[in-house]
């Protein structure tokens, strides 16, 4: 699938948070948003997960305008794995997953084979087969936000939009969603934090500051250190990881020795 964003801005109460951004995600590509806190980023997938109706601009999937689809039309083209990931207490991981089949039903219809099969399909390829049971409160942090991911992939969209993914949650647990996502197959748009997770897994950066699109690029094209301290205020090495050769990014801060006091 194909995702252009065209001139988009979006106002929250009066105020501009986003100005004419364009962006474009093709198929099978991961693009990886980036910024400083405040920059705009969540603002602007909320545009795309149809939360907050862009003040201009237009933002297309294949051609056809986004908030022109019927809310229906629009959740099979687009699943989302939101920030703040909670919900389903009291609830199975099977039957959590399930909720993601939504968009694929009639109103009050009862699951059917074919919705049994794409939440168990989705728990296999996340690792969580084994979880269909459980509780989804009685699970880590790391496993929940892998039933989440399921439950967004069970809607069979062949767009994924992820806001901070890997927040909160510990290093293994990082690497190994961010693993999972790359393997996916879709079209991805993730709002990032981290810079080298962004450099090592995403193959396009579009970098914000202030609501605006400051560079956007193959991530090694766009992250020297000399626009990572201009964007961010630290100091930056680019160049292959140790281990694992793909582009890796380390920051230090600009004054390490008053830190340290």
């Amino acid at each position: 699938m194909w995702l252009d964003l065209a001139g988009v801005s979006a106002s929250i109460d009066a105020r501009p948070i986003v100005t004419d951004v364009h962006l474009t995600a093709g198929p099978g590509e991961f693009v990886a948003l980036i910024g400083p806190n405040g920059s705009g980023k969540s603002t602007l997938l909320r545009t795309v997960y149809r939360s907050l109706r862009p003040s201009a601009g237009v933002i297309r999937l294949d051609g056809l305008d986004l908030w022109g689809m019927r809310p229906r039309q629009a959740a099979r083209q687009r699943a989302v794995l939101p920030q703040h990931g909670q919900g389903g207490e009291g609830f199975s991981v099977a039957e959590v997953v399930a909720t993601g089949r939504h968009a694929r039903k009639r109103p009050l219809e009862r699951d059917g084979a074919a919705d049994r099969a794409a939440v168990a399909t989705a728990l296999d390829r996340v690792g969580m087969g084994w979880a269909a049971d459980r509780l989804i409160t009685t699970l880590s942090g790391g496993e929940r936000q892998r039933v989440l991911l399921a439950r967004a992939l069970a809607q069979e969209a062949p767009l994924l939009v992820l806001d901070e993914p890997t927040n909160h949650l510990d290093v293994g647990s990082q690497l190994l969603l961010l693993d999972l996502i790359r393997s996916l197959g879709l079209t991805l748009l993730a709002a990032l934090h981290d810079l080298d997770h962004a450099a090592s897994y995403a193959d396009h950066v579009v970098v914000l500051r202030d609501g605006r699109v400051a560079g956007h690029g193959p991530p090694l094209k766009v992250l020297t250190p000399a626009f990572i301290e201009e964007v961010f205020g630290v100091r930056a090495h680019v160049g292959p990881h140790p281990i694992t050769g793909r582009p890796h990014i380390a920051v230090a801060s600009q004054n390490p020795a008053e830190r340290n006091g």
